[in-house]
């Protein structure tokens, strides 16, 4: 799983599919991301002291990791990630179509 909180990605199928957006979250246990404006759902509000107005409200639900595409940010595709050993010891991300590092994973290791 290569993907992290605020990367931009892109899902490849579904109702929003060809749509991008900014991941707000991630759940590693369940393999689901909720991204911003993408798999929007409403929750019907009833009227409270704390919605005194109730109805309807918009809000992202997750969809599945496996209908995302992380965006590299050189090349402005979605694309498939690796991982890769740098130099020094540590581990990055990259694309896969393009070969440009989108950021580190690991530091390099001591010893």
């Amino acid at each position: 799983m290569h993907i992290k909180s605020n990367d931009t990605v892109q899902v490849i199928s579904g109702d929003d599919a060809g749509k991008r957006g900014r991941v707000l979250k991630i759940d590693r246990k369940a393999g689901t991301v909720v991204v911003e404006g993408i798999n929007r759902v409403f929750r019907h509000m009833r009227k409270s002291q704390r919605n005194p107005r109730g109805g309807r409200l918009s809000k992202e639900a997750p969809i599945r990791l496996c209908k995302v595409l992380l965006v590299c940010s050189a090349c402005n595709a979605a694309t498939r990630t690796g991982v890769r050993f740098l130099d020094d010891g540590g581990k990055e991300r990259y694309c896969k179509k393009c070969g440009a590092g989108i950021g580190r994973i690991a530091p390099p290791k001591k010893g």
